[in-house]
């Protein structure tokens, strides 16, 4: 089969919704996907190959969500290469979870999927807590308020942003404020607008 292109967000968008059914697992990759935008922009990257890394990276969670080495991510990777995917997107998919793949973040791309995959978490827990469960109501301030509150929002990795935002080489605050806003701007099509 072709190459995908990288910037065929339709065919990524049809993927993930062929594997994934559950609410909050799409709205995770689309809030991925945003701040994945943001961090190309700023970094001067593709802005589509990036969203196509941050929309595809957990595509497969669902269906296969042991994370023993016979699961995510290491069951979506042929079926990305029969779909077309490049190898940089499956790589970079991969350097996600390099406790299982082996394969670890190197370039700008992979540094920065590792540091808002579990932010964005984080972030939308802290938004559907709010009295009107907007986004646009929080702030930097209210996401490290419940930072520091480890029953909330628990399963994220607190420790795995701290250490992939420092690989990436941006201070915590201001990366919680460029995943925030990007989540932000694109609170409708991510459920976090207050309206539903």
């Amino acid at each position: 089969m072709s190459e995908t292109t990288p910037n065929d967000r339709a065919a990524a968008l049809a993927l993930v919704k062929e594997y994934t059914t559950d609410p909050a697992l799409l709205r995770h990759m689309l809030s991925v996907e945003a701040a994945m935008r943001a961090y190309a922009a700023r970094f001067g990257g593709d802005c589509d190959l990036w969203g196509i890394v941050g929309l595809l990276h957990d595509f497969d969670y669902q269906r296969w969500p042991l994370l023993d080495g016979s699961g995510h991510p290491l069951v979506g990777v042929p079926i990305l290469r029969e779909h077309g995917w490049s190898e940089e997107i499956i790589r970079a998919i991969l350097s996600h979870a390099p406790e299982l793949t082996g394969i670890h973040p190197e370039s700008l791309l992979e540094k920065s999927l590792c540091a808002v995959d579990e932010l964005t978490g984080l972030i939308a827990a802290v938004a559907f807590v709010r009295p009107s469960k907007n986004i646009a109501d929080v702030q930097v301030s209210s996401v490290k308020k419940k930072w520091k509150e480890k029953a909330f929002a628990a399963g994220v990795h607190r420790d795995e942003i701290e250490h992939a935002t420092a690989v990436l080489g941006i201070p915590l605050d201001e990366h919680i404020g460029v995943v925030l806003k990007s989540m932000q701007d694109n609170a409708a099509g991510l459920g976090l607008d207050g309206k539903i």
